[in-house]
């Protein structure tokens, strides 16, 4: 369970280095949540159609400086807006102007569900999709069927960290992006993980990527835009 894990020795570690990117932004809100108000960003490009896909983007770990400001975060969001997508970037309980506190992963389940059903009621025919990034992709992994989502992309999923039993069979199209050189998460564990799957994702193999993806922001991007674009 998320809260066995020794969050000490990461802490000492890193930081998600969150405020490096500008958002170029649609929409600032505060969601309605079980905690509390959860705050959201929306980047939309001039092209998104209510019929196209919405693709909701969840931060990294929120004990170690992750927020959706995060520039993998970030990345993620921008490509699915090069994609004619509408992107949504919010934060979980505890960060920013989000109420509440970090609840190891459980909360932010409920806290997904929430910006997911205010954004399904806006655009009920948008296709939805969710990513996240390490702590994030936890989440998203968790919520994927209990929010309806019909695509899944996983960057550096936390699986050394979390307990990835815990994640349903994922029976949709989905994506995993792993770093050789990552230094936070066992990049083998992901890949036995990812092995492991009854129907597999479409794995996308780093080998000179760190956690945090530093110098490879653009292949993240190409990587995504090559099996999703």
């Amino acid at each position: 369970m998320a809260e066995d894990f020794n969050y000490a020795e990461p802490h000492n570690r890193h930081l998600y280095d969150g405020l490096e990117e500008d958002y170029c932004t649609g929409e600032e809100l505060l969601i309605p949540g079980p905690a509390g108000d959860i705050e959201a960003l929306t980047s939309c490009p001039d092209c998104y159609a209510g019929n196209r896909p919405m693709a909701i983007v969840c931060h990294p770990h929120p004990l170690y400086g992750g927020s959706m400001k995060n520039k993998v975060v970030h990345i993620l969001s921008q490509t699915f807006n090069d994609m004619g997508l509408l992107s949504v970037t919010f934060n979980f309980r505890g960060v920013g102007k989000s109420a509440g506190q970090f609840d190891h992963g459980r909360g932010e389940q409920a806290d997904l569900a929430a910006v997911a059903a205010f954004f399904r009621a806006r655009h009920p025919q948008a296709p939805l999709w969710l990513a996240g990034f390490s702590f994030g992709a936890y989440v998203a992994a968790r919520s994927l069927a209990g929010v309806g989502a019909e695509r899944l992309l996983l960057v550096a999923p936390p699986v050394t960290m979390f307990d990835f039993k815990e994640v349903p069979p994922i029976e949709v199209p989905w994506m995993v992006v792993q770093g050789g050189q990552d230094e936070i998460i066992a990049p083998q564990a992901v890949s036995a993980w990812v092995t492991a799957q009854p129907h597999r994702p479409d794995y996308r193999w780093m080998a000179d990527a760190d956690h945090f993806f530093h110098g490879r922001l653009n292949r993240l991007r190409d990587a995504v835009m090559e099996s999703w674009g």
